[in-house]
């Protein structure tokens, strides 16, 4: 065990079994479906705090960051729903209950679609909130956020400038939506850097899914990455705070065929900017024990996979 790995524990105030050292810390992606996504879809499997914590228990993982489906209930994808606000008010509240009762394993945070009118009001209400007061977590796909559409860009600004101000850490699915087919790219990803990320300068910002939507076979999200990477590479302050996680990259689609441009790409951004993360386990998604699995499979070696495992977010030290 590393001494890196071993202070990042202590921080954690966990422990590592010997059949355990090979596994993360954190996972800094997942979710939990109550009777809102059970409604939504449902196929889904329920997972409650309980059985996530079994889970995490199971892949012998200390923590995970558990992030809101409340965003979910704004998807313009999906028929209207009546009341929408109050149930989206009701589903990050649900989720900050389920993480109370393992404080000690788990950290939520808020969600919303930031394009709604309420959205400045919900993110000023999560910051009071004990237990979602940490971040906030967007799906720009389900959200459709078109970063090339003024009014869009104008209100994603204003979101930005709120989470700073209320020192949240941002957590951006920042593929657009597959459903509607929208462009993606490199355009996208420099508007990103040169427009919203100034509007944050002071909190943790981590991009989801390296990217993209859940998997890597996609060429414009390599186009995307390679933007972000390029912006570390060259040290440019407005990305001085950014994280990439790898939740989906290794297990969903067609991911074998481009796991040496995964592990390129992971290089380039930095082991020590990754985060390791493993998506919600309902659906088709692996489990987190499952999950990692997958991701061990990627062509790193073991130093950069013992750097990815013992990395933890800012917001949850």
């Amino acid at each position: 065990m590393t001494f890196r790995l071993l202070v990042s524990i202590l921080l954690l105030g966990g422990s590592v079994s010997g059949q355990q050292r090979d596994a993360p810390l954190v996972d800094h992606h997942q979710h939990l479906f109550g009777p809102t996504a059970i409604a939504l879809s449902p196929a889904i499997d329920g997972v409650d705090a309980d059985r996530l914590v079994t889970l995490l228990d199971e892949a012998g993982i200390q923590r995970a960051v558990v992030l809101s489906i409340a965003y979910q209930l704004g998807n313009p994808n999906r028929p209207p729903i009546e009341n929408e606000y109050a149930r989206v008010k009701s589903e990050n509240d649900w989720t900050s209950q389920q993480v109370a009762r393992h404080p000690d394993r788990l950290r939520g945070l808020c969600s919303v679609n930031p394009l709604k009118d309420y959205a400045l009001e919900e993110i000023g209400r999560c910051a009071k909130d004990v237990q979602l007061h940490y971040g906030l977590k967007m799906h720009f796909g389900n959200s459709d956020v078109l970063l090339d559409n003024p009014d869009h860009l104008s209100r994603l600004r204003a979101v930005f400038r709120a989470a700073n101000s209320h020192r949240m850490a941002i957590v951006v699915h920042m593929r657009p939506s597959v459903t509607r087919k929208r462009e993606y790219g490199a355009t996208y990803a420099l508007t990103f850097v040169e427009e919203l990320l100034p509007m944050a300068p002071d909190v943790p910002v981590q991009v989801a899914h390296l990217a993209g939507a859940g998997s890597y076979a996609d060429g414009p999200v390599d186009e995307a990455l390679v933007v972000l990477a390029s912006a570390i590479g060259k040290r440019d302050p407005r990305v001085k705070n950014l994280y990439v996680d790898v939740s989906g990259v290794a297990g969903l689609g067609e991911w074998k065929a481009h796991t040496a441009l995964i592990a390129r790409r992971i290089r380039e951004i930095g082991t020590d900017r990754i985060l390791y993360g493993s998506d919600g386990a309902g659906g088709a998604n692996p489990a987190p024990r499952e999950a990692w699995a997958n991701f061990r499979q990627l062509p790193l070696t073991d130093g950069e996979f013992k750097t990815i495992a013992s990395n933890v977010a800012p917001y949850l030290r």
